[in-house]
């Protein structure tokens, strides 16, 4: 019999923050994935990145700045970098959890590229911020690249551009993975954002929402289950305010509602909810948002917002 299918999405906490936190998150989340794994499930595993990416962008940066003969790193290069060294952990962390129980599983980080179209509108309203604080200066250097800046308290920051993601580069390779029976961390981030020209693909200065290309991803594998793991145990309406309503079980129809009353907040709980419609209108079964403490419960339909047909 074919396993079930389930693309788990690991939200900011599941990963930590700095090197040592990561690490330690990164094996909590291992007993996640082993606990999926145990029912049965064939997992694929996606995840965050913008502490990582923030700070590898500011170091690379830095460098350049200190050391002339060097060149700053570009946003895609960041990127790659933040998968490499977030998958390392998260193999690793899997791979051991695993044998703990007993259970012998290859786990590999797939360096994934996400295509994105160059005339997405993302390109010309760009709202991620990233990097350090800038002055005055330096932030007219950047504009003077082509970048763009914004003001914020103490000085200015980059930001760039969130297109949405339209084909995933190495899905076959990652689909051969999962039909032979092995674990996949892939388009970590976001996924490293490329736009096509003829035979060669050019790096974005551009990050993907990770919620969305999780959707992506559990779509083309044809997954019945995407498990986004967030901070909260439900999402909720009204949230924030005395009158909030966690809610359970809800169809699609019901999200579509919730969205358009702008009941979540965008570059929140919006893209989670938006991912797991696109997800299930796309041929998905389920989708389950809650917290990583709560997973096996939410995945179980103990608790969390469970969205269906």
């Amino acid at each position: 019999m074919e396993k079930k299918k389930v693309v788990v999405a690991l939200g900011h906490r599941a990963l930590g923050t700095t090197l040592p936190e990561q690490k330690i998150a990164a094996r909590k989340s291992a007993k996640v994935i082993a606990d999926l794994i145990q029912t049965g499930a064939s997992v694929v595993i996606t995840h965050s990145n913008a502490p990582q990416v923030g700070m590898i962008h500011t170091a690379m940066n830095e460098f350049a700045t200190a050391h002339k003969e060097y060149t700053a790193a570009p946003m895609s290069v960041c990127s790659a970098m933040s998968q490499g060294y977030i998958g390392y952990d998260l193999q690793n962390a899997i791979r051991a959890e695993l044998l703990r129980r007993g259970i012998y599983r290859p786990v590999a980080t797939v360096l994934t590229q996400v295509v994105v179209d160059p005339y997405d509108d993302a390109f010309y309203t760009p709202s991620k911020v990233i990097g350090r604080i800038l002055s005055k200066e330096e932030a007219e250097a950047e504009e003077e690249k082509g970048n763009y800046v914004t003001k914020v308290d103490g000085g200015y920051r980059r930001i760039v551009a969130a297109p949405k993601p339209q084909d995933i580069i190495e899905i076959d390779v990652i689909r051969t993975l999962v039909e032979a029976d092995q674990i996949v961390v892939a388009a970590g981030g976001g996924g490293i954002p490329v736009m096509v020209q003829e035979e060669e693909l050019r790096g974005a200065s551009a990050v993907i929402e990770k919620d969305l290309i999780s959707e992506k991803l559990a779509e083309l594998l044809h997954a019945d289950d995407l498990l986004i793991l967030t901070s909260v145990e439900h999402v909720s309406i009204g949230y924030n305010t005395p009158e909030a309503v966690p809610l359970g079980k809800i169809t699609v129809s019901n999200a579509r509602k919730y969205m358009a009353e702008r009941q979540f907040e965008p570059g929140s709980m919006l893209p989670k909810i938006e991912a797991s419609v696109a997800f299930l209108e796309k041929g998905g079964k389920r989708a389950v948002i809650t917290s990583i403490d709560k997973a096996m419960d939410g995945y179980l339909e103990k608790t969390g917002t469970i969205i269906e047909k």
